[in-house]
């Protein structure tokens, strides 16, 4: 009979496998693999794995170096959002400063379009009446912090102004279209329409995009869209205009910045940190710079007229600016 090794046993000569054998764990081996995340993650294949390091270190690692060097200032801007939605929230609990806020931060559809686009930025952090306001104070701070720390704070607010906003147009726009598929009911123009629930889902579906984090954008802004579309009501519709209009947004920055060079689209190194190549006023010229990247001519270069000439005489020996290929 075959002899037994490891888990598999041989034939009678010896000469190859003849049946798998399960053997039960002892010294030396590891249990039976269980059907936890970490598991599951060593069942992936090669491309689900560099897929899932590549979202965690362009997701959590990077920004997590950042705040380590920026320290606390890093989030200030998240910071601030979840502070003047607890002030609003705490000034609309009394008469006066329900007043103040209801004059200069209640959006509704029937208002003029100069006045809502007045009260927008203080609508921003004027969170629905009707919903939990602590509940959701993690997610906006998760995703001010996360697009600060990813985009700077300039990028942040626009995509997170820009977002709401256009959630807010669009969903006027539905209202004026009435009854149908595209439109929303003219009841719907006495709603409310304020908080930061649109501004967070324009701004998962950027940082998804423009960080090339697919399994982050299904887990945010997915999740998102799947409630707005069983709930088709006017907060589910903006919510699909903000991450509509984020997606895009998103879109076109990546595409031109691959075409610039401005951010680099290749695989993210093993210590999660980019480098960019530098570049010569022309360009990217022939001369080798440090790390045997390309970058552009030394201080002390001077063209040689000869080879200009023959750059004049021979076009097509030329490669790159300031590089000609000499013949043998």
């Amino acid at each position: 009979m075959g002899a037994v090794d490891g888990c598999r046993t041989t034939g009678d000569d010896g000469s190859g496998p003849a049946e798998r054998v399960l053997l039960p764990p002892g010294p030396g081996r590891s249990a039976a693999r269980g059907w936890g995340l970490a598991a599951y993650v060593k069942r992936l294949p090669a491309s689900g794995k560099d897929l899932l390091r590549g979202e965690w270190l362009r997701i959590a690692v990077q920004p997590w170096r950042t705040l380590r060097r920026r320290g606390a200032p890093g989030v200030a801007l998240g910071v601030l959002a979840v502070l003047s939605v607890i002030v609003v929230h705490e000034l609309l609990r009394t008469h006066a400063g329900a007043l103040a806020i209801r004059l200069t931060g209640e959006v509704r559809g029937d208002l003029p379009l100069p006045l809502v686009l007045l009260r927008t930025p203080v609508s921003l952090v004027l969170a629905d009446p009707g919903l939990p306001v602590w509940a959701g104070l993690p997610r906006l701070f998760l995703a001010v912090a996360l697009a600060e720390l990813l985009i700077g704070r300039g990028r942040t607010l626009l995509i997170a102004c820009g977002t709401s906003l256009a959630g807010t147009l669009g969903a006027r726009a539905m209202i004026a279209l009435g009854h149908g598929p595209l439109g929303l009911p003219p009841g719907t123009a006495h709603v409310l329409d304020t908080g930061p629930s649109a501004a967070v889902a324009g701004l998962f579906a950027y940082l998804a995009v423009v960080r090339r984090a697919p399994v982050f954008g299904v887990l945010t802004s997915g999740v998102i869209v799947v409630q707005s579309v069983l709930r088709p009501n006017l907060a589910g519709r903006e919510h699909l205009l903000a991450v509509g209009l984020a997606v895009v947004a998103g879109a076109l920055v990546s595409v031109r910045s691959r075409r610039t060079g401005g951010e680099p689209t290749g695989p993210v190194p093993a210590d999660g940190r980019r480098r960019r190549a530098p570049r010569g006023r022309g360009g990217v010229t022939g001369f080798p710079g440090r790390a045997g990247v390309l970058s552009g001519p030394p201080a002390s270069f001077r063209p040689d007229p000869c080879e200009d000439r023959r750059a004049k005489d021979h076009p097509d020996d030329v490669d790159l600016p300031g590089r000609i290929h000499r013949g043998p």
